[in-house]
């Protein structure tokens, strides 16, 4: 296989643009309505190593004679690049636009309207602070009512003084260790909140903070004297935030005056306030403390009048075949309706990722994603789609471009939903609808098509363990996976198939576009994709049954989604199976090479965790090393005999003698999750007794691998790697 055109492939399919945030505008001219849909996209371009940003722009005019529905879509604007920016955000009123932009090395704070650059602060010159937070853990960019203020996140500064005593303490402490919040938030230590009085041209940063959080996420009160925002409690230390819902923390509302109260629960961990467009209630996502890092949440409504808070969403344990499964990804930043009495959001279900709307009178949730009717213009290219009858448990074909494996939403403004939808074979695409009254239907209308669309057949396989599989605690469980190969193999009768195994462990593979999946398919090989029982999107009680049996009933439901996979599809090849993942798709990898030797001729495990024992004082959420293994987790926890022996019993170290199939490693050094000399400990394994084992280093890179240039270097020695041992 040419390395030319593995690379060439991999531009294609990872150069496809994503959109990730949307803005709806409004104005009246005359008797006419009109609506503008400003989405913001993401593109990776391999040749400059690097994540491209711009914006576009369509008008919508609805239907005077129904609201609810667009008589006409204009052509979009151009694409317009975005350079620079870290955050941004709308007035709510008067449609000025802040934007915090990073250039020549300093920090700028830019307002526009429709007269060009208004105001512009250099933040870095003004030095209250340190680097603004654009991640989306800490950092917002919020407008007051008045739009005369704004709200953002920063690093605290860390002030120097002239005097001698001052020389001398900088000297001292210049090597005293800082924490920061792990994986992906390193430099993040102390952010605090801070105020820009547009009118003054002056930043203030707000003191009265409780000193053992962190705040981030905020946003104005109603009012604009208070702000709202989630505190972290850093105490007794700081644990790794990342990918991780299961943190001590807390809403808080404080005063510009300076006093401050906490608004929800306590030893509870939320996040994504939200609040209504009346000004009344306040929503937020809440979960447990410790335990599993990623879990199904519940939905709570803050009443801001009484002070009272009631659940909206309950965490859901075991759905119904289906039914909706819970809530497990953060809320986009616009989710009410315009009368603040519905909210929208999407979500895993079971394999695929669904859009939901919850009514707060009846508490009813509805699936958007599969009320649709056929929009008249433009239509998107003829797709060819498929989908799991799950009645009949057979696939079946649709040649119907409303069939989406995955529905994302950006934005609801004005009661106009964006989305972003996607399926294995088909790119990112991006559509508007109207909320539903109630008894009535979505019509969907493709604002922007894909460019190009892909000959897959894609197919979703439920499985369910064997009885001597069963988990005795949450019996009766299963789970899923998806399927995805090439409609022709390229050259031989059978297709190799390789198993695709996501991290987490609680995290999942919803049927929505991958570009190392297509990547694969487009080049011959089956990609299987495991929802291994502990995936998100089936219920809570999945979750919890993967604690204390890792190593163990994830590897068998893997093993047993593969069976599934060559009994149901004469197509696969048995004889030429290869299996990959990353984190704990890479630990579960390495576990499936160890524990079946002649089953898989090859495996490629990225940042795996090898040893779990060794691996516990180098990670960043040491606490999931105890509650993976069954263990209770505290902060004052030192390791035990008998701690350590259940780490290393469940790890795959214990079977590095046993793989034969050639393993290649990919290994970030600044990982902060898993340390790199995870992988470095079974390279040495499988070394010391002349196994085939090749090992990628990436010095720059972290947990994700997430580098535009590092991904393409690991696709093109993936396949070669592939291609060359099956």
């Amino acid at each position: 296989m040419d390395p030319r055109q593995i690379s060439d492939v991999y531009e294609e399919v990872s150069g496809l643009p994503a959109p990730v945030g949307a803005h709806v505008g409004e104005e009246q001219l005359a008797e006419l309505r009109v609506l503008t849909v400003t989405a913001e996209w993401s593109q990776s371009v391999v040749t400059r190593a690097s994540r491209l940003r711009y914006s576009q722009q369509w008008t919508l005019i609805p239907d005077s004679n129904n609201r609810r529905s667009l008589r006409t879509v204009l052509s979009p604007g151009p694409c317009l690049p975005v350079s620079g920016e870290l955050v941004s955000g709308l007035s709510p009123v008067r449609g000025l636009r802040a934007v915090v932009r990073e250039t020549g090395g300093r920090q700028l704070l830019e307002v526009w309207d429709l007269h060009g650059l208004r105001k512009c602060l250099d933040l870095t010159a003004l030095d209250r602070h340190g680097r603004v937070h654009d991640d989306a853990q800490f950092g917002c960019l919020s407008w007051s009512e008045c739009e005369n203020k704004l709200l953002y996140v920063a690093e605290q500064s860390r002030k120097k003084t002239d005097s001698r005593d001052g020389d001398y303490a900088r000297w001292k402490d210049r090597s005293v260790y800082c924490e920061d919040w792990g994986e992906a938030l390193a430099q993040k230590s102390s952010p605090v909140m801070c105020v820009v009085n547009l009118q003054s041209g002056t930043v203030s940063v707000l003191q009265a903070t409780p000193p053992d959080v962190s705040p981030g996420q905020a946003l104005w009160a109603p009012g604009g004297q208070s702000v709202i925002f989630v505190g972290w409690y850093h105490e007794p230390f700081r644990l790794g935030l990342k990918f991780c819902s299961n943190r001590r923390s807390a809403l808080f509302k404080l005063d510009l005056d300076g006093h401050c109260e906490r608004l929800s629960g306590d030893d509870l961990s939320v996040s994504c306030p939200r609040l209504s467009p009346d000004g009344s209630t306040l929503l937020y996502l809440q979960g447990r403390v410790f335990g599993p890092h990623s879990q199904c949440l519940s939905l709570q409504q803050l009443d801001l009048r009484s002070g009272d808070t009631s659940p909206l969403l309950d965490v859901v344990d075991r759905p119904a075949a289906g039914e909706f499964a819970g809530v497990y990804e953060a809320l986009p930043p616009c989710c009410w309706s315009a009368d603040s009495q519905r909210v929208v959001f999407s979500s895993a279900c079971r394999n695929q990722k669904d859009l939901f709307m919850v009514d707060r009178r009846s508490k009813k949730v509805t699936s958007l994603s599969h009320i649709h009717s056929e929009p008249p213009l433009p239509p998107p290219p003829p797709l060819h789609l498929y989908h799991r009858d799950h009645k009949r448990e057979q696939e079946a074909r649709s040649d119907s471009p409303e069939v989406y494996g995955s529905w994302k939403l950006l934005t609801v403004e004005k009661d106009l939903m964006v989305v972003c939808c996607s399926s294995p074979n088909t790119p990112p695409t991006l559509r508007v609808g109207f909320l539903p009254s109630a008894g009535e239907r979505v019509t969907w209308r493709t604002l922007q098509p894909p460019v190009l669309t892909f000959d897959f057949h894609w197919s979703i396989l439920d499985v369910t363990p064997s009885p001597e599989e069963d988990n005795s605690q949450y019996s009766g469980l299963d789970f899923g996976a998806v399927l995805v190969k090439p409609s022709h193999s390229l050259h031989e009768a059978k297709l190799p198939l390789v198993v695709f195994i996501h991290g987490g462990p609680h995290s999942q593979f919803a049927a929505e576009w991958n570009s190392f999946t297509a990547g694969l398919a487009k080049l011959g090989f089956a990609v299987l994709m495991v929802n291994y029982r502990g995936s998100t999107g089936f219920g809570q009680h999945s979750i919890l049954s993967l604690i204390g049996h890792i190593g163990n009933q994830d590897v068998k439901d893997v093993q047993r989604a593969v069976l599934t996979a060559l009994q149901s599809d004469t197509a696969l090849d048995p004889s030429r199976l290869a299996v990959m993942g990353g984190s704990h798709g890479g630990f579960l990898s390495c576990h499936l090479v160890g524990q079946y030797p002649d089953f898989y001729r090859a495996c490629a495990a990225r940042n795996p965790v090898i040893n779990a024992a060794t691996l516990m004082g180098t990670s960043d959420i040491v606490d999931w090393r105890y509650t993976s293994v069954g263990l209770q987790y505290s902060y004052d926890q030192i390791p035990t005999a008998e701690a350590l022996a259940a780490m290393l019993e469940k790890s795959p170290i214990t079977h590095a003698a046993q793989i034969k199939a050639p393993v290649l490693l990919m290994l970030g050094a600044r990982d902060r999750r898993v340390s790199p000399h995870q992988g470095l400990e079974l390279y040495k394994a499988l070394k010391s007794r002349a196994s085939t084992v090749r090992l990628l280093w990436f010095p720059e890179d972290g947990h994700s691998l997430s580098k535009v240039d590092t991904q393409a270097d690991c696709f093109l020695n993936t396949v070669l790697w592939l291609h060359q041992h099956l």
